[in-house]
């Protein structure tokens, strides 16, 4: 597992590489702000790289964006790594990733951006009123949801929501006596 090591060497310290297991991975393509952002969730199978790795774009990371922009995300990739099958890919698939994202979801339009104005006979007065609002990031019903599940209905994070942070601090201060 030469790969697994080098990929640990590599991405040490990238919040944009997560080892879920020795075999699985999740690599974010963009930055997480960034509305053209997607994650790879990849699993090697036991003959890997011999055989292909299974590459899934269902985090729910992902969930805005749409089938078809996956499936074409999905069969650029398959053909990389038909490219490389018999050798250590990941760093080639995730490099080749981040350098074609923009292409890769160049036809993505964020599902949030299909609110629209209905009528524009109220837009004359109401204009300025939205104009202070829109200060305030205008939040979808699912995402209000999702905020709020994610916290505990009062607004408090759950304990040990940002544990990997704990973890990769106390990596670089030496939270342990070890040699």
């Amino acid at each position: 597992m030469m790969e697994l090591e080098a990929l640990r060497s590599i991405y040490e310290g990238d919040e944009c590489f997560k080892e879920i297991s020795p075999v699985s991975f999740q690599f974010r393509v963009g930055e997480l702000e960034d509305s053209k952002a997607f994650i790879l969730d990849i699993t090697w199978p036991e003959t890997y790289p011999e055989t292909a790795p299974q590459i899934s774009l269902e985090a729910f990371f992902n969930n805005r964006i749409s089938a078809e922009t996956k499936q074409l995300i999905l069969a650029k990739l398959e053909e990389q790594v038909e490219a490389n099958l018999g050798a250590a890919m990941m760093y080639t698939l995730f490099e080749w990733a981040k350098e074609n994202q923009e292409t890769l979801m160049e036809n993505h339009k964020s599902i949030v951006t299909a609110v629209t104005l209905t009528s524009n006979s109220e837009v004359s007065e109401p204009a300025t009123a939205a104009k202070k609002k829109e200060k305030k990031e205008q939040l979808t019903k699912a995402q209000k949801r999702r905020m709020i599940n994610k916290t505990d209905h009062k607004g408090e994070l759950p304990r040990g929501w940002n544990w990997v942070d704990v973890i990769k601090h106390l990596s670089k201060t030496g939270g342990k006596d070890e040699d």
